[in-house]
């Protein structure tokens, strides 16, 4: 174990960007915080080239600065671009050939940059690490992916049993925070890697100072940002969302179509409890009611029109069970005592009269409400701009895509005040027009 394990943890910030001026910016708040490495990250030096790197060395002349490039070939060159660059680390791939791994570590020596061995995505990450410590790597990057952690992968759930079989400099990477920074330094990590709890907080030198305190301490530091969602803990993140960072997070996903909130402000998250009835006939919604339990919404598909489904006593009940809101792709009333109880109702239409309680349809059944297929047990998000489906066999995965765009949004909505900006501006929209969209001829 080298000297610089011994003395410390080190924390490196990953400056996942794809501008560099963002990046440079968070780069300096970080090291303000107590960031000790700074890393190119692959994003950053895909858009940027070297001379992300080259910046980077030219703002930190004492720092130790990590070239990302997740190499898969032509080790030699690589490199060598990235020492001459400035880097002081660079990555290779550990799914690469033996011969590019070996290229690479042999190119270092000969430059005067390590090489980290990133074991992402390979099927025996232990095997890897032991081959790379045998080939003369200086690092092994355990690394969750970003894809990965949004399906609720664990970033630390291979960090023990890697550290039991190297003697490397061992770097923790993907999705780690000011919450779990300081379990990955007791499960053995050298280096701590974080990225989005950084590069996307409102206050980056904060945020930095945070972590570095939860590693230096061995104890959590608590955040309201930058988790992610397992079964254990979807709800926590989807109210900290919205529709819009669903949709985002989804490329684009469209609310159900033509329902719309009943009263401004109203918002609701939760399983899906499912209703099938005709026009007017109130039992089976009634019925639901009993059916669910607190914290579920219930979803009526009652043939898109009149005669209303749903009224005052029925909210009341609801209240009194703790249903946390209600879709109806049909007819409510009674919509001034609704909106008095503040009951979170969305609709697509308003109706004075209702029918009668026949009893015709069916609970938790699969159903079609504005134009997508509901199931039992499905996730609901509802707020001012309409009502998402969250089926229930990906809603981890879309609850944290919604969180991560909740985090972006933060990060660019303070630096268009911090820089009494315009987004155009901050994201150099400009910049990443699409080109060539005059069709081939030929």
């Amino acid at each position: 174990m080298t000297t610089e394990k011994a003395q410390k943890i080190r924390l490196q910030v990953a400056l996942d960007f794809i501008e560099l001026s963002r990046a440079l910016v968070v780069a300096q708040a970080a090291v303000e915080g107590g960031a000790d490495y700074i890393e190119a990250g692959t994003p950053l030096i895909k858009s940027e080239g070297l001379d992300a790197v080259r910046k980077l060395r030219e703002l930190f002349p004492g720092r130790k600065i990590i070239a990302d490039l997740k190499t898969m070939d032509a080790g030699r060159i690589e490199v060598e671009a990235a020492a001459k660059a400035g880097a002081s680390v660079m990555t290779v791939c550990a799914a690469a050939s033996e011969g590019t791994i070996r290229e690479c570590i042999e190119a270092g020596r000969h430059y005067g940059c390590d090489v980290a061995v990133d074991l992402m995505g390979v099927s025996d990450p232990v095997a890897c690490a032991r081959l790379a410590e045998r080939l003369g790597a200086a690092w092994v990057d355990v690394h969750c992916p970003i894809d990965v952690q949004m399906q609720g992968g664990d970033p630390l759930a291979e960090l023990r049993e890697i550290r039991a079989a190297t003697g490397l400099t061992l770097a923790a990477a993907g999705g780690l925070n000011s919450e779990t920074a300081a379990a990955a330094a007791a499960a053995g990590a050298d280096v701590i890697v974080v990225g989005g709890a950084i590069t996307k907080a409102v206050d980056p030198r904060r945020a930095t100072a945070d972590i570095r305190l939860a590693i230096d301490t061995r104890k959590a530091v608590a955040t309201e940002l930058f988790k992610r969602a397992g079964v254990e803990n979807i709800r926590e993140i989807l109210q900290n969302s919205r529709t819009a960072n669903i949709s985002v997070g989804t490329h684009n996903r469209p609310c159900l179509a033509d329902i719309r909130p009943l009263w401004a402000g109203a918002f609701a998250c939760g399983p899906a409890v499912t209703v099938r009835t005709i026009p007017g006939d109130w039992s089976k919604p009634v019925q639901a009611i009993d059916v669910a339990k607190p914290g579920e919404v219930i979803v009526i598909d009652s043939g898109g029109r009149p005669p209303a489904v749903w009224g005052e006593l029925a909210t009341e009940s609801c209240k009194n069970k703790g249903v946390a809101g209600l879709v109806v792709d049909g007819a409510v009333r009674d919509t001034a005592d609704i909106c008095r109880l503040q009951f979170p109702v969305w609709t697509k239409m308003v109706s004075s009269h209702a029918g009668e309680p026949k009893g015709l349809g069916e609970i938790n059944v699969p159903i079609e409400v504005g134009g997508q297929r509901v199931f039992p047990g499905d996730w609901i998000v509802a707020d001012d701009d309409g009502v998402m489906v969250l089926p229930r066999e990906s809603v981890a995965e879309m609850a944290n895509r919604a969180a991560h765009v909740l985090e972006e949004e933060n990060r660019i909505r303070t630096e268009i005040r911090d820089r009494n900006s315009t987004m155009a501006v901050v994201l150099n929209l400009r910049r990443w027009e699409k080109k060539g969209m005059t069709p081939d001829v030929g």
